[in-house]
């Protein structure tokens, strides 16, 4: 009869909270492989899968940046770019791959090129690549994440993925970005 009294919670009910943001590593690896053979299937060469690997992150990355400003800031966006730059290699990479990135550059002859350093990404760790696509890096998916993350935080930029001290994502702002953090660097 007790029973009868308490009603079930509704999973739509509770709020969304921090959340456990761990998932079982064969579950990712199976599934990430998947999306690499999806793509694969749709293309003719290396730069093509890289796109479509891309633009499939693309579509993680808006959604994720939503739930990470809620989780994480309570809704408050950064304006400074450093300030972004360093919650994507901590709090981004954390919740994508439970610990922070390894290294964050700033390119010696290009104020709005940074470098985001992974020494071995996990997209990568589990996927076998043919001697015919050898160049293939299945972290432009993460690329496509961060890409979409920042141009959505109101940083437009452009990132690439390529094989230098593991990974390095290339993250190329557009020069209004730069014009704006210096403003807003100036008060």
């Amino acid at each position: 009869m007790a029973a009868l009294g308490r009603q079930k919670s509704n999973i739509l009910d509770k709020g969304l909270g921090k959340g456990k943001p761990e998932v079982n590593i064969a579950t990712y690896a199976l599934l990430f492989s998947e999306i690499v053979q999806y793509c694969q299937n749709r293309v003719q060469t290396v730069p093509e899968l890289q796109n479509r690997l891309s633009e499939m992150g693309q579509h993680v990355g808006s959604h994720l940046l939503d739930v990470l400003l809620l989780r994480e800031k309570g809704y408050k966006r950064e304006l400074k770019l450093l300030n972004m730059l360093l919650f994507i290699k901590s709090n981004l990479w954390k919740t994508l791959f439970g610990r922070e990135a390894d290294k964050l550059e700033l390119a010696n002859d290009d104020e709005r090129t940074y470098y985001l350093i992974e020494k071995e990404p996990i997209v990568n760790k589990f996927i076998s690549i043919p001697k015919d696509k050898g160049s293939l890096n299945c972290a432009a998916f993460t690329a496509g994440i961060l890409e979409s993350v920042l141009n959505g935080a109101n940083f437009p930029a452009k990132v690439t993925v390529h094989w230098h001290k593991g990974t390095t994502f290339m993250i190329k702002f557009d020069e209004s970005v730069i014009a704006r953090d210096k403003l807003v660097e100036g008060r």
